[in-house]
């Protein structure tokens, strides 16, 4: 895979790298920030911290910075919104624009889209917390099966997912993820080995990254595991070619028709019976931390971190072209 680089790194302009935010992923964000703004420096970047939690956007512009990295996770950060200011500003920003967004964000519609062309995905079915009756809650492990994942369809990082393992789990289950939703994703459980491949590019230029399997202790892939933990292992070649390819190509459809840009990581899960391999989510700003897995797959194709952010910076664009 060729990745050309910009020859001068200070022709970037002033950079704003966002991070924290107001999401409940400002724990992750800020890792992720952490990390790209010492990468870019490192390169010769007139780099800056900027925390939309703490300063108004507006200050971008009165600054005069040229480009803009987001390095936010979550609400507010990847969702389209702050897209949108920065469309607003005139300021030119990394990863996808404001609609591809707002949908990836948004876990049932980013599925309607997939199953509309035909991609696979778990079955679903989705309900407001005015739906959520008792008589309602037990028709649902009639129509997916159990176990069932019952899912907050705006958050990320595994915040709010649990998995009913039976009828008398479901109310837990529900309650955990209104914490977080007013509307929730219920989700056939596919059982089997789960899978993450990154996107890089736009269109059809966009190349998909090696597919990476995750190997979390008793199959328990949450917060703990993604950030904190040394436990998890990554595995890179796991996949015969043939599957390998399938999976990237099913990825860089599901990238492409989301409209998505600069980069994404698609999460799956490979049905162990068949090695059919289902879509579960798009992510549009994915983490950067040391845990992270953009940054392992890119390194797999020689693109270290600093140079891969830089790359990421250079992609950096509006909606409107201007």
């Amino acid at each position: 895979m060729n990745f050309e680089l910009p020859q001068d790194p200070c022709a970037m302009g002033k950079v704003a790298v966002l991070f924290g935010g107001t999401s409940s992923e400002r724990p992750v964000s800020l890792m992720s920030g952490e990390g790209v703004l010492g990468a870019l420096r490192s390169l010769g970047v007139d780099a800056y911290a900027f925390d939309p939690a703490e300063r108004p956007l507006q200050a971008l512009r009165d600054e005069g910075f040229a480009r803009a990295f987001i390095a936010l996770h979550g609400r507010g950060g990847e969702d389209g919104t702050l897209q949108g200011a920065l469309e607003w500003l005139n300021i030119p920003y990394t990863g996808s624009g404001v609609m591809a967004s707002s949908v990836a964000m948004d876990k049932i519609a980013t599925k309607r889209i997939w199953a509309a062309e035909g991609l696979s995905t778990p079955q679903w079915l989705s309900l407001s917390r005015d739906e959520l009756t008792r008589e309602r809650m037990r028709t649902i492990p009639d129509r997916l099966g159990l176990p069932v994942v019952v899912k907050p369809p705006h958050e990320g990082s595994s915040f709010g997912i649990s998995k009913a393992l039976g009828y008398s789990s479901m109310s837990e289950a529900v309650e955990l993820a209104l914490g977080y939703d007013e509307e929730l994703l219920f989700e056939q459980c596919i059982e089997g080995p789960e899978l993450t491949c990154a996107v890089l590019g736009e269109g059809e230029q966009a190349q998909a990254l090696p597919v990476v399997e995750i190997r979390a202790p008793d199959g328990n892939y949450d917060y703990e595991h993604k950030y904190v933990s040394n436990d998890t292992k990554y595995h890179f070649g796991t996949l015969d070619a043939a599957l390998e390819a399938e999976v990237q190509a099913l990825v860089l459809r599901a990238y492409r028709l989301l409209g998505c840009r600069g980069w994404g990581r698609a999460d799956l899960m490979l049905r162990a019976s068949d090695r059919r391999p289902f879509l579960l989510e798009m992510n549009t700003s994915p983490g950067m931390t040391s845990h992270s897995l953009v940054p392992k797959a890119a390194a797999a194709v020689g693109l270290a971190y600093p140079q891969l952010c830089l790359w990421l910076l250079a992609q950096a664009r509006l909606d409107r072209r201007a």
